[in-house]
């Protein structure tokens, strides 16, 4: 959906034209890196393009000695023999590009990556927090500058027109109209077609009347210039929803311990639970932005079965998730901003305890998933829930002990009889060998792990169908399921995987199940 913009959304546009470059040279001060040539040298990036070796980014050494991206590896060295060269890395781009928006989550929450080496943000409503938009973007190139990292940025009233300027403004105070046509991003064949019509600027192109624009180059021409130079605003669309709830600290002097940042997030929380007792509402998800001054941003982010508020409670599995972080909390040189983010929130109703006292079961039991959860990972902390499938197999399925997954009735065994699925299932079933009747009789005997077990009782079959959609490997075959109990007592669950003589020649035999 578009609209004409109103002059009170601003948008801010960073560009880091030396970002893989400057990734590997902050490695190399810092240690991580030892590419085999001196600090200062110029190096290269270099990946395969087309079957040759060409350069994909360039040092700022390397850029004022005329290699540019795009240049063979072949022609750089015969220039400069003595060339550093290292391995373009782009999900390593991606991820110092992620780092960087995280950092900008400070100044705003409305903010989004521009690939492959850019950064948008809605500063609209934010920019007097920071004294304006000049001292907040004064703040910003300042904390960038300490990352060593070259930044283009430039200020609009649209997204794409910020874009525009940062990436194609030759300075700082350029406006949209000395643009060259190749800001309009169209691609080669429409530029070269625009300027040998002598359209060789946005301003040239403002000054023709839109449809004839439309007529001679296309919809996407007219489109692109209302977007840049029109006032058209897409606006951006964050990397994070914003939460239902934001809190936050800001420090005139960085804090430098961990447990201070700690308190600062239980002061954060008690805040948070006033707000959501007033809503009658509780969190189910929490999370806690520690913003260090060199620009590094740690979370911390827990989860609860239900919802809650009790600070107390919260607290705790932010303890669990400290005690069970490999890498610990460092502070560097201090924490200036603590943010406290609840994302989820759910109808929460007043609890009454029982006449007898005590805490209700339920929620002795979610705590406790809570924090082995938070302690072990969201992932290692399953439940089960029953699903509408013959397929044993599939008859159950895993989630998240914390998530509100489906519930419904498990199958019942009539009154005083077994239970007609073990608790155990093999996955997968495990090959045994088996002395049956044939062709469909029981088993008489099996081993299994080197053991030979004499059949004393069975019952069966229950035959589970094929799966006629999967014919082509072993779940297409009917099965024939047996309850079996050997001389020692002991239950187990037998099947015969295909119909001897129409399905198989000769039926092979698994256990599928342990009865307890």
């Amino acid at each position: 959906m578009t609209n004409t913009i109103s002059a009170k959304r601003r948008y801010l546009a960073l560009v880091f034209p030396l970002l893989a470059s400057e990734r590997v040279a902050r490695a190399i001060r810092s240690g991580q890196a030892r590419p085999g040539f001196p600090p200062e040298a110029p190096f290269v990036l270099v990946e395969k393009q087309k079957g040759a070796i060409r350069l994909a980014a360039s040092s700022r050494a390397a850029l004022e000695l005329g290699l540019v991206p795009g240049l063979s590896l072949a022609d750089a060295r015969a220039r400069h023999p003595d060339l550093g060269v290292v391995d373009a890395d782009p999900a390593e781009d991606a991820r110092l590009i992620e780092a960087i928006a995280d950092g900008c989550d400070r100044y705003t929450p409305m903010v989004a990556i521009d690939p492959p080496d850019g950064i948008l943000l809605d500063i609209s409503g934010c920019a007097h927090l920071f004294g304006g938009e000049e001292a907040l973007l004064a703040d910003m190139r300042a904390r960038l500058e300490r990352l060593g990292l070259t930044t283009r940025s430039a200020l609009a009233d649209t997204p794409d027109a910020a874009h525009a300027l940062a990436r194609h403004a030759r300075s700082a105070d350029a406006q949209l109209d000395s643009l060259p046509v190749e800001a309009l991003e169209l691609g080669g064949e429409e530029s070269v077609a625009l300027r040998r019509a002598g359209l060789k600027r946005i301003g040239d192109l403002r000054a023709r009347p839109s449809q004839l624009l439309s007529a001679r180059f296309g919809e996407a021409a007219a489109d692109r210039l209302a977007r840049v130079a029109g006032g058209r605003d897409l606006r951006i669309t964050p990397r994070r929803p914003e939460p239902a709830l934001l809190l936050e600290r800001r420090f005139a002097e960085p804090i430098g311990r961990t447990e201070a940042a700690l308190a600062a997030i239980g002061e954060l929380m008690a805040g948070a639970a006033r707000r959501m007792e007033e809503a009658h509402r509780g969190g189910r998800r929490f999370e806690a932005q520690l913003y260090r001054t060199d620009g590094l941003v740690r979370r911390l982010r827990v989860e609860t079965g239900l919802p809650v508020r009790d600070p107390a409670t919260v607290m705790r599995l932010f303890d669990e998730r400290l005690a069970a972080l490999s890498d610990p909390v460092d502070p560097g040189f201090g924490f200036d901003l603590v943010r406290l983010a609840v994302p989820l929130f759910e109808t929460m109703a007043p609890v009454q305890l029982p006449l007898e006292g005590g805490a209700l079961a339920e929620g002795e039991l979610a705590q406790l998933l809570d924090r082995l959860s938070t302690r072990l990972g969201r992932n290692r902390v399953r439940r089960l829930a029953p699903r509408d499938s013959h397929v044993p197999e599939q008859a159950a399925f895993a989630f998240p002990a914390i998530e509100a997954g489906p519930t419904g009735p498990w199958p019942e065994p009539e009154r005083g009889e077994p239970p007609l699925r073990p608790t155990y299932l093999f996955d997968p079933p495990q090959p045994i060998e088996v002395v049956a009747g044939v062709p469909d009789g029981p088993p008489q005997r099996f081993r299994w792990r080197r053991e030979l077990h004499e059949v004393t009782l069975a019952e069966g079959p229950e035959r589970i169908g094929s799966l006629w959609w999967k014919r082509a490997d072993n779940a297409g075959l009917s099965r024939d399921y047996y309850r079996v109990e050997d001389r020692k007592g002991r239950r187990f669950w037998l099947f015969r995987l295909g119909l001897y003589g129409s399905e198989a020649s000769s039926p092979a035999w698994y256990i599928h199940g342990l009865f307890a």
